[in-house]
């Protein structure tokens, strides 16, 4: 499998077609607050963004604070939670050998590509969400004109960017994220570190929702938010498509 992703992007060098490349950010926080519980990355949301892209010919890179493994959510692998995308995720031997090897978030340039996706789980509250790599690499990502996408918890690693003048990222900005409604209804409304949609709106953005775990995605320039995992695909997509209407910003 590797080799055969391997040998079609290496035709698409031969004819001159250059590969989009993608990093997809995830966390590398396993502890859910002090609940004794774990908790990581949504596997839904890592694995329809990841095939949005992988189908699309992109090359995909894969970065978490730690490098390595990072940990998955185990009940976004419970038999309610799984889709066809995610167990085809688990079944692909390329994407699980990217997932056992994931680059150390420090190691990544934006120059090295073009766009760049957070997937989330209540991981990136903790970690991605006070991350200075992560934050430098999101404002890089923006000042070089590049789009980005963000979802569910993920919105929440918005919260410490800044614009180049120094004003929250998402200042005046619509944005989307997962709602107080989807965390009381999770019953982690106290466990959390803050609420997405309470910290985007204290910082001053426009917060879109729709009902709770509806599809809901919305685009604001550079910066694509989506709601909730049902979401990530669909953002990954209004992503594609807005990579596709412009010319890339040059990856190295």
């Amino acid at each position: 499998m590797l080799h055969q992703e391997g040998a079609r992007h290496s035709a698409n060098a031969i004819k001159g077609i250059r590969v989009m490349k993608v990093l997809m950010v995830i966390t590398s926080h396993d502890q859910l607050g002090n609940t004794g519980r774990r908790t990581g990355f949504w596997l839904e949301e890592l694995a329809a963004p990841y095939y949005v892209f992988k189908d699309s010919g992109a090359e995909i890179t894969l970065a978490s604070p730690k490098g390595g493994r990072p940990p998955l959510d185990p009940k976004s692998n419970e038999p309610e939670f799984r889709t066809d995308l995610t167990v085809r995720f688990e079944n692909d031997a390329a994407a699980e050998a990217q997932l056992d090897e994931t680059v150390r978030l420090d190691s990544v340039r934006q120059e090295d590509f073009d766009t760049l996706f957070y997937p989330g789980g209540h991981g990136p509250m903790w970690d991605l969400a006070e991350d200075k790599n992560s934050i430098k690499l999101i404002e890089s990502f923006l000042a070089a004109g590049k789009t980005i996408a963000v979802v569910c918890h993920s919105t929440g690693a918005l919260r410490h960017v800044k614009t180049p003048d120094g004003k929250p990222l998402v200042q005046g900005k619509e944005v989307t994220g997962f709602t107080n409604g989807e965390e009381e209804d999770v019953g982690l409304t106290k466990v959390v570190p803050f609420l997405v949609e309470d910290e985007m709106l204290k910082l001053g953005a426009v917060f879109s929702k729709t009902a709770n775990w509806g599809v809901h995605v919305v685009s604001a320039g550079q910066l694509i938010t989506g709601q909730n995992p049902h979401s990530s695909g669909p953002a990954a997509q209004t992503l594609l498509a807005a990579l596709k209407s412009k010319p890339m910003a040059k990856a190295s």
